[in-house]
């Protein structure tokens, strides 16, 4: 146990603006309305139409929880988000999480849910454990 082949980790559907952002480096947050588990570091990034694929990950360097506003406040310049999209997204929301990125990887090639045993579109994310398929993809880094 406690081997990258059974660790546990989160599949989060980004749409593909936003999982370019990570994976380039310009993108510093992930916002969300749910904190991940305890347990999870590691998010496997699925970009949304038209891509549909498993493009890439990013550990997660600390999950901030707050209100909203403050959330903005810290992180609102390294989202890639504007404030209006923000206000929102969390519009009917007392809480927002911000997952600060540490290191993101772009796989070299992309995967399918399938590739994952993973059959269907995350709708915020899903939690599933690390395959060797995905371990082995983690040959590009994300910044050119």
């Amino acid at each position: 146990m406690g081997t990258a082949a059974t660790e546990r980790v989160a599949v989060m559907a980004i749409h593909p603006r936003y999982a370019d952002a990570i994976l380039s480096g310009e993108k510093l947050v992930e916002f969300r309305k749910r904190k991940l588990a305890d347990d999870i570091t590691t998010v496997l990034i699925y970009a949304t139409a038209p891509v549909q694929r498993v493009v890439g990950e990013f550990s997660i360097k600390e999950t901030v929880i707050d209100k909203p506003a403050s959330i903005w406040a810290t992180f609102g310049e390294v989202g890639i988000i504007d404030e209006t999209n923000f206000d929102d997204y969390y519009a009917s929301s007392t809480q927002a999480v911000a997952l600060v990125v540490d290191q993101a990887t772009r796989y070299a090639r992309p995967q399918t849910l399938d590739e994952l045993e993973a059959s269907s579109i995350p709708q915020s994310f899903y939690y599933v454990h690390r395959s060797r398929k995905v371990e082995r993809q983690r040959l590009m880094p994300a910044v050119a």
